[in-house]
This record gives C-alpha cells, structure tokens and sequence, in this order.
C-alpha cells in the first residue's frame, strides 16, 4: 500500500511539473512571436518567405504537441500519448530538416537582426544540431518514459534562443548572463525536481543538461572563428 501510494504521488508530481513546463515553454514563445506571427494573424503575417511561414508553423505545431502529450499521459490515455509521439518524430524531423532550411535562407538573404549572419548561422546550427541529438536519443529510450519526457522538454528548451531573443523587454538583453540564465532556468527546475522527487538526478537531466551547457559556451567562439567566418561566405556564394 505504502509503495502504491508513493508511486501516485510521485505520478501526480511528475504530471504537474511537465505541465507546468510545457506552459512555461508555450509562454516564451507566444511573447516571442505574438508581435510578428501569432497576433499578426499566423498565415496572414508579414514573414520574408513561405518557408519562414512553414518553420513557424511546424514549431508552432511541436510546442501544441508537447501540451497535446503531456495532458494525455496525465488523463491516462498512454496508448493515445504512444501514437500520437510516432506523429512527434516525424514533425521533429521535419522541423530540424525545414529548420535547416530556413537558416541557410536568411544566412544567404544576410538576415540576422540584432547580430552578424555569422553569429546567427553559429547559434542556430548549434541549436538545431542540440535539438536533433537529444530528439533522437529521446526516440531510442522512449520505452524509459522518465528519461524520455526529460530528454523531449531539453531538446525544446535547446530551441527557445530565437523566441527569447524577440522578447520586447530590454532586461533580457542586458547580458548574456541573464539571456542564458533565463533559458537554462528549465535545466535548473529539472534539478530541483529530480533532487525532491527522485532523491537523485536523472542521467537524462545531467547528460542533456551538460549538451545545452556545451551549446551556450560554444555560441561565440564558434561565430567568432575565422574557419566559421569563411563557411558562413561559402553558403552566402561569396
């Protein structure tokens, strides 16, 4: 009996903080996009190319799916939640692919609003490359249902710099300290949850932690480097 109810507990638990991450996550985003895309009418907005309009849309679609997900897994409908994470690998490979895409366009059409193409191209190939390792690595142990929401809510996390970075408050921009302490944020609530619910942190929390970590500390001696400089000529044609 006393194991029964620890284990409801601890479901109850894990159900609301993956809840409560999700939201978070949907909220940056909205915030971030509303001016441009969501309150300028999704389809209807001014955005530089159709294929602009097709990366929203997929990740638009990723971030209602995870809410789709994590209300399922919480209601008990498991077998829906399975099915429907088929359709979440096949949108995530296809919001890397199109992600990709979309990056080269603006890196050739030399549009990187707030910073040179070269640190644009370097970040987003980063975050991209991050949200690709941990997606499939959440694939492989996705019979491990503890380590496999962990590795879904860190690869996203892994995408949140573009939304941040269109934010409309200027303390977010008033160091990179704050910028980045902002989005690592979730891996330190992951921390904290995994210390009070589990007694110990997850192995997914620390290795996925670790990849985003290495992420933001790689960012600007990569767009830096002259190697990457000359790479960032070559896909522009120069």
């Amino acid at each position: 009996m006393s194991s029964t109810a620890t284990h409801s507990v601890q479901k109850h638990a894990d159900d609301y903080f993956f809840s409560a991450m999700v939201l978070l996550i949907l909220g940056i985003v909205f915030v971030g996009f509303a001016h441009s895309y969501y309150l300028a009418g999704v389809f209807h907005a001014k955005l530089p190319t159709a294929l602009v309009h097709v990366h929203g849309a997929l990740f638009s679609c990723w971030i209602l799916l995870l809410l789709a997900q994590v209300t399922l897994v919480s209601v008990g409908h498991v077998r829906w939640h399975m099915w429907l994470g088929v359709l979440g690998m096949i949108l995530a490979g296809l919001l890397v692919l199109i992600g990709f895409a979309t990056l080269i366009a603006a890196v050739r059409r030399r549009a990187a609003p707030g910073m040179s193409t070269e640190a644009l191209f370097a970040v987003d190939v980063l975050q991209l490359s991050a949200f690709a390792v941990l997606i499939v690595w959440a694939f492989v142990v996705r019979s491990d249902g503890p380590a496999h929401k962990r590795l879904i809510i860190i690869a996203t996390v892994a995408l949140l710099g573009p939304a941040l970075g269109r934010w409309p408050f200027a303390f977010v921009f008033s160091s990179d300290l704050v910028f980045f302490g902002i989005l690592d944020s979730f891996l330190i609530f992951m921390i904290a949850f995994d210390l009070w619910s589990r007694r110990k942190v997850h192995l997914a929390t620390i290795s996925g932690s670790l990849l985003i970590l290495v992420m933001d500390f790689t960012m600007r001696p990569l767009a830096h480097s002259p190697l990457w400089h000359q790479f960032t000529a070559w896909v522009q044609g120069r």
